[in-house]
């Protein structure tokens, strides 16, 4: 298979990390029940303190390059963490409205990491690199793709197998999905649902804050303003809903709009001719087309085009990707729990 079109698969898997990994994070927090939508704002603040803190260590000169950026995905996290606690908080706590609290959230993060970030703009920083897997870099094909990447990339995969393996597998996956569908039964059960909606609050947003670092580490290293991942919280927000909650559904739709970018990017650099002739397309429109398409995938994924294909297939095939296609969202998503 052709060299080029290997690498720019893996390139692919690559920027779509922390997509991947922010999706993630807010699919176990919303099989909690609880909706955070500070994601964009999170994903900007987490980023800038995340390359701050690699920076810093960096210019002091004590620690070597892995133990620079290790510090700045620990702050990275924090910050991710801190916002998600706080929607947990106004949510649980003060029994206020998720939605809004999350809109402000994100709107105040992003406004505060234009801010700090002022300082630290277009400077070079500490980058995660690239090392390959001895053996599985030899795989035909995969090998270039998935065993050539960097830690991030690496720990994007077990990630998704972990998350699947506890929602579906294990009892405190019972749980989660639990207090995330049905959290009065649960309570009768004995499982603490608020507290367990905080852990699983605070993990999502650690994860979300740790895709901000994989971001100004390495997709796109250092900081800029407006921010490279702009935006991105809001589709990793509608990947979940595509992904219906599912680990995999959803690390399957982060995939899909990283090729879409790409695509959109390829044609913005060398045109699309169809027929020897060149078809000529708006900036702007390439640039919305990413956004566009998902759109109409959500569309297809949530109507009933998608049941309507499952009949033509046999019945056997229908019953699984109908189980894996399934799209409802947790019965309490966003809804507030008192105990007795």
């Amino acid at each position: 298979m052709n060299e080029e079109f290997l690498n720019t698969l893996g390139s692919i898997i690559g920027t779509a990390t922390p997509l991947v990994i922010a999706s993630l994070g807010e699919t176990i927090t919303e099989r909690a029940g609880v909706v955070n939508l500070s994601l964009d704002g999170s994903l900007a603040l987490a980023a800038v303190t995340g390359f701050a803190a690699a920076w810093t260590a960096q210019e002091a000169g004590v620690l070597d390059l892995p133990a620079q950026i290790a510090v700045g995905i620990a702050a990275a996290m924090l910050v991710g963490a801190l916002i998600a606690v706080l929607v947990g908080f106004s949510s649980i706590k003060l029994r206020r409205d998720q939605v809004a609290v999350g809109f402000v959230l994100t709107l105040l993060a992003a406004d505060l990491a234009r801010f700090l970030g002022a300082d630290y703009t277009r400077i070079p920083g500490p980058q995660i690199t690239r090392f390959a897997i001895p053996v599985l870099e030899d795989i035909p094909v995969l090998g270039i793709v998935l065993f050539q990447q960097n830690v991030l990339v690496y720990f994007s995969f077990i990630l998704m197998f972990a998350i699947w393996f506890w929602l579906f597998r294990s009892k405190g996956g019972l749980a989660l999905r639990a207090i995330g569908e049905r959290p009065e039964a649960a309570y009768a059960r004995g499982a603490p649902v608020q507290r367990l909606r905080y852990w699983y609050t605070f993990l999502g947003g650690a994860l979300v804050g740790l895709a901000g670092a994989a971001y100004s580490l390495n997709v796109k290293p250092g900081w800029s303003s407006p921010p490279a991942m702009q935006g991105d919280g809001w589709i990793a927000l509608a990947i979940v809903i595509f992904g219906g909650w599912h680990p995999f559904r959803v690390v399957l739709g982060a995939y899909l709009f990283a090729a879409l970018r790409a695509i959109s990017g390829y044609i913005q650099t060398n045109g699309l001719f169809i027929f020897g002739q060149e078809i000529s397309f708006p900036f702007v429109l390439l640039n919305t087309l990413p956004w566009l398409l998902m759109i109409v995938t959500l569309l297809i994924v949530s109507g009933g085009l998608t049941e309507r294909l499952l009949q033509y297939m046999p019945r056997a095939v229908q019953r699984r990707l109908r189980a894996f296609l399934r799209s409802d969202p947790p019965r309490a998503l966003g809804a507030r729990f008192e105990a007795e």
